[in-house]
């Protein structure tokens, strides 16, 4: 025993002074992220009398998915960029980006404004993506690797869970625009940290190759890997996988906010622990969306390490099938129900379905790839995701808006009774909507809520988010059968 634990530690202190830099600027630069991604579905659509922008769920899932679909598709080109000028430089440009972008978001009110300070700081985010991974690359040897990438994953949770906290008790608190201010802080503090103790890692320069000489052939090399069936056929079947889990952040916060009695649930909390029930409501009578969401992160960074090991006995695809399946049936339940238990035990049913089959995409283009030709096949990695948040704006926009939004509905109900109400606007905002339609249904804001809720079922938009799932696992079901399994009989596996 004592032998394993000299050899973690020897491994631990093996890495180089850069992986560290590395590894905590991903954290920082998580915690600004998530920090702001975890609430931005609920500041875009929220009512603007409490300082948010009322903008409606169209709206939310053009600036929310659009944006962040064109994120994951530019590391293919940011990452040659980086090549190019050297990972300082780069890295010194993506920070400023991300400290004036976040900044800029707390100040923009209208769509165009915000979808255009939004590409700002995803252009950011893009920069920094594709060379923090290749610093941990060049910062690691075939011995240490593995650990020096579980490292980082679990620096992202930890980024991913701290950001997300902090910004819920800072808007309960101090109002919306303090979360912004946050994010810049963050970042600017990352900026430092590269200007003062960064060194640039050894990377190998082809002097003779211009930037659109590199950009042309990258774009080579992916239409060469995309050419092969087996890996676009992967591509594809992983859009869903992504569609899925993105709901997690972009359609459950305002799901939540509509539908689920957080009230009761933080009367739940404080019967046991007065202090918990505080910090998810920050200081108010009900939990917060985004506090239901980080459990998520919490679940990743407490139990990563023992799902990993059950996993590292599993087929990989197996794990990503499995995975999927507890995905969805998580998923399914935070949709279902509009009790904040349920809510609760969908999400860490989901992080754990998260666990299983998060990591395993690179395995599986690992095993389709030619041999001499890994590196070729690995740079499609980010093309699902991309697409996978593209897709996901229909669903969190217009199908939300169209079957699961509270004002929407609400608004339909008092036409329907024939009851006059003031249309949404600068002077009248959604909250003062839902105040007057409960003073006119004479019910209390939760009966008529739930009134709403029993009359037109907003939560059948699980049907979708589900049923994406379930066409992805037997998707893979096939593809493992015709493919996979294949493969590995060839290899003698």
């Amino acid at each position: 025993m004592s032998t394993e634990k000299k050899s973690f530690i020897n491994l631990l202190l093996s890495f180089k002074s850069t992986f560290w830099v590395a590894s905590i600027m991903e954290l920082f630069e998580r915690w600004a992220w998530y920090g702001l991604f975890a609430v931005f579905a609920l500041y875009l659509t929220g009512s603007t009398d409490s300082g948010a922008l009322g903008f409606t769920h169209v709206e939310k899932g053009q600036i929310m998915g659009f944006v962040t679909s064109i994120l994951y598709f530019l590391p293919i080109l940011t990452g040659i960029m980086a090549d190019k000028i050297g990972y300082k430089r780069s890295l010194i440009i993506a920070f400023a980006m991300l400290a004036i972008g976040y900044y800029a978001m707390g100040e923009v009110t209208t769509v165009n404004m915000m979808f255009i300070a939004f590409l700002f700081t995803a252009l950011g985010a893009a920069i920094f993506k594709p060379v923090a991974s290749a610093i941990v690359t060049k910062s690691t040897s075939d011995e240490n690797s593995t650990l020096g990438f579980g490292v980082f994953y679990m620096m992202v949770n930890i980024g991913g869970f701290v950001g997300p906290a902090m910004s819920s008790n800072l808007r309960t608190t101090y109002g919306w625009k303090l979360i912004f201010i946050q994010a810049a802080v963050v970042i600017l503090i990352n900026l430092i940290i590269v200007l003062f103790f960064f060194k640039e890692p050894y990377r190998e320069v082809k002097e003779k190759e211009s930037f659109t000489e590199a950009v042309i052939d990258a774009f080579k090399k992916i239409w060469e890997a995309i050419s092969d069936v087996r890996l676009t056929v992967l591509l594809l079947i992983m859009v869903g996988f992504w569609t899925m889990f993105n709901q997690l952040f972009y359609t459950l916060p305002t799901f939540i906010e509509d539908w689920v009695d957080t009230a009761a649930l933080h009367d739940s909390i404080a019967e046991f622990s007065p202090w918990l029930a505080g910090f998810m409501s920050g200081g108010g009578n009900s939990v917060n969306p985004e506090m239901l969401i980080n459990i998520d992160a919490g679940f990743i960074v407490l139990f990563q390490i023992v799902v990993s090991y059950f996993v590292m006995k599993m087929r990989h695809i197996n794990a990503m099938i499995t995975g999927l399946i507890v995905a969805a049936i998580g998923v399914g339940l935070t949709f279902y129900f509009n009790n904040g238990m349920y809510t609760i035990f969908g999400i860490m049913i989901f992080a754990i379905g998260e666990m299983l089959s998060g990591p395993t995409l690179s395995s599986f283009i690992a095993m389709i790839s030619p041999k001499g030709k890994e590196a070729l096949y690995q740079g499609t990695y980010f093309l699902p995701i991309a697409a996978g948040n593209f897709f996901t704006a229909f669903i969190s926009g217009n199908l939300y808006q169209s079957w699961s939004d509270k004002l929407s509905l609400l608004q339909k109900t008092m036409a329907e009774k024939k009851i006059s109400m003031p249309e949404v606007g600068d002077s009248f905002s959604k909250n003062d909507y839902f105040a007057m339609a409960s003073e006119k249904l004479n019910m209390s804001q939760v009966e008529m809520t739930q009134m709403v809720w029993d009359t037109y079922n907003p939560n059948k938009i699980w049907y979708v988010i589900v049923g994406i799932g379930v066409l992805t696992i037997l998707a893979l079901v096939i593809y493992d059968n015709l493919v996979i399994k294949p493969r590995e009989k060839a290899l003698g596996n």
